[in-house]
């Protein structure tokens, strides 16, 4: 498994352990240099928000990832984890729907649980 793969899949590991919402992959790397994938997921509050980004960079780190930079800790709306080819998008419910990432990146090729945990 390369790298990248990896990554996404202790990521969604991570939000999926405390219980990130609606937790969407998207292949990005046939349309973008920005990164190979991103991963999108929302909390219901303020403090899971930051449960989520701590289990992500915990299990990440603990496998030797650390992220290239991380924007937005303070607001705990938009929070991003750039792990260089996986990037981690982790927002609060409203902010979410207000960027509507999915939409802006519609033409990646959505990765289902299945397909990830499955390779």
């Amino acid at each position: 498994m390369d790298n990248s793969k990896e990554m996404v899949k202790l990521a969604y590991e991570a939000l999926d352990e405390k219980k990130g919402e609606d937790i969407q992959v998207i292949e990005i790397k046939d349309i973008s240099i920005i990164a190979d994938y991103f991963i999108i997921a929302n909390g219901t509050n303020a403090s899971q928000v930051d449960a989520l980004v701590d289990n992500v960079t915990d299990k990440l780190g603990r496998n030797g990832y650390e992220p290239k930079r991380i924007e937005g800790i303070r607001s705990a709306s938009w929070i991003l984890l750039d792990y260089g080819d996986v990037v981690v998008h982790i927002f609060s419910k409203e902010d979410r729907l207000f960027y509507n990432l999915e939409r802006i990146w519609r033409d990646g090729k959505t990765v289902s649980k299945e397909q990830l945990m499955g390779e």
